[in-house]
């Protein structure tokens, strides 16, 4: 028996682009997206996710979910930043799941409660970052079923945009969640809202410069120095209020060169290799006009 999916005509399918053309990026990032999930199951299965299976389960299927809306956010900036601009047929897709993923979280946080849907609701209506975390699910819901070309149609592609940088928003929520519920560690959590305040940062500068304005890379790199510079403050003022250490002891630490514990040198790092990438496309891009030119001024022979 034939699956309805593969019969859908060409541009519904998810690895190919809307005039049916194949294409390996969006087929890549489509079997990708499956990854995490299939990981996951294969070590519940497997009984592999330790004494509280149901409790890994939440955190993981939480983790990927912030970490691929986080990813989709992150595609504008790269799109601009490296002049790829065929990264954007793939933002949607992981947007979609990011989506999937929190109601695998959900389903989670329910079967962790025994699916009695009373004490469920009563959680998420009575602790406050579980009401934070299914605001955000709804809205994510909402973008989802946005999501195809048809209701991109009907609403406008001008309501459309303004609806879906509701992402945004949804994004700042889905990271409050995460650091209130977070309470063996603030590391990850610093990290992504790290991630998450560079690719704010980006769009900003590009707003100022125009719609779709790349930011230059020099102001890609000045950018992530700051940010990385406000992520070590943001580590010792957490430290200081919360085990009442001394700030400068804790910037001190943060500063100190350790890529791999540091979030403050990890964001400095992916966000200087962008800055990078950036300059070098550029320069590829600026050759490339040059060529052009050259070519189009040699006389052609009567």
């Amino acid at each position: 028996m034939t699956l309805r999916f593969f019969n859908q005509p060409w541009n519904a399918q998810p690895w190919r682009e809307r005039n049916g053309q194949f294409s390996w990026l969006k087929l890549t990032v489509f079997l990708a997206l499956f990854v995490p999930g299939l990981l996951t199951l294969s070590d519940l299965l497997q009984h592999h996710l330790g004494a509280r299976p149901l409790t890994e389960l939440i955190r993981q299927t939480g983790l990927w979910t912030l970490r691929f809306l986080l990813i989709s956010l992150a595609i504008t900036p790269l799109r601009r930043a490296l002049h790829w601009p065929r990264l954007v047929l793939v933002r949607r897709m992981v947007g979609v799941a990011a989506f999937f993923y929190g109601l695998a979280h959900l389903g989670a946080y329910i079967a962790d409660q025994s699916f009695d849907l009373g004490t469920v609701a009563s959680e998420i209506a009575l602790r406050i970052y579980l009401t934070i975390g299914f605001t955000a699910l709804v809205l994510m819901a909402i973008l989802a079923a946005t999501s195809t070309d048809g209701m991109i149609k009907r609403l406008g592609g001008k309501a459309w945009r303004r609806l879906h940088q509701v992402a945004y928003g949804i994004g700042v929520l889905a990271l409050l969640h995460y650091f209130m519920q977070s309470k063996l560690g603030f590391g990850e959590p610093l990290f992504m809202a790290a991630l998450f305040g560079w690719a704010m940062g980006y769009r900003a500068i590009g707003w100022l410069g125009g719609e779709e304005s790349a930011p230059r890379p020099w102001q890609a790199a000045a950018l992530s120095l700051s940010v990385a510079l406000l992520t070590a403050l943001g580590e010792a003022l957490y430290v200081h209020f919360r085990f009442h250490v001394d700030v400068l002891r804790v910037l001190k630490a943060s500063l100190a060169w350790q890529l791999e514990s540091r979030s403050a040198w990890a964001v400095l790092a992916i966000g200087l290799a962008i800055a990078l990438g950036s300059a070098v496309r550029s320069a590829i891009k600026r050759h490339q006009r040059r060529q052009r030119g050259r070519v189009a001024a040699i006389p052609v022979p009567a």
